[in-house]
């Protein structure tokens, strides 16, 4: 139900939410923080989208899973580091704190299995989360959606690239997941 405040022979609206099972928006978010990269019992819900963080290749798996389209299509499902950039900024230390711990489970994956040593190991995979979580945020934002898709693409390679890992690999990779689509429809 809306509060109504009068203001200065006008009225304005203000409409009050309460948070049912968190006390506080800060206790939702960092519930909400909570995902693939530590929680070791989620699953994706993107269609045709599986990634084995057991495996060998599990960096090309999260970066090609992390720009994909159905991540990019299921905003309700979106991983929280995409969704949430502004407000945890604007939160307190307790969110900044659980962004952090899954931005660090994210890049300890990614440096896992890297295989450009150009850079010391954790720089690499740092730039790489933050290329997968920012190019997702812009792909998100920009209006054109060809734009926004080339820029997934563009993201995927760059990642890919800075891993050192195959981009035939990956694509072909992201064709299999493509196929297992189409045949399930």
């Amino acid at each position: 139900m809306p509060t109504v405040i009068t203001h200065q022979g006008g009225t304005c609206k203000c409409y009050l939410f309460t948070l049912p099972y968190f006390d506080s928006k800060s206790d939702l978010y960092v519930e909400a923080l909570n995902c693939f990269f530590t929680d070791p019992n989620w699953k994706s819900r993107w269609e045709g989208i599986e990634v084995d963080a057991a495996s060998a290749d599990a960096g090309p798996q999260i970066v090609c899973a992390y720009l994909s389209r159905q991540h990019f299509s299921d905003v309700e499902n979106s991983c929280p580091m995409v969704a949430l950039p502004s407000d945890v900024a604007r939160s307190d230390e307790r969110v900044k704190g659980a962004f952090e711990t899954v931005f660090k489970a994210m890049v300890n994956l990614l440096g896992r299995d890297l295989r450009n040593s150009a850079q010391p190991p954790e720089s690499t995979a740092m730039a790489i989360a933050a290329l997968c979580i920012g190019g997702m945020v812009v792909a998100r934002s920009v209006h054109d959606q060809g734009l926004g898709s080339r820029l997934r693409e563009a993201a995927i390679r760059v990642a890919l690239e800075l891993g050192g890992w195959d981009t035939v690999t990956a694509s072909k990779r992201r064709t299999r997941a493509k196929v297992r689509r189409a045949k399930a429809s």
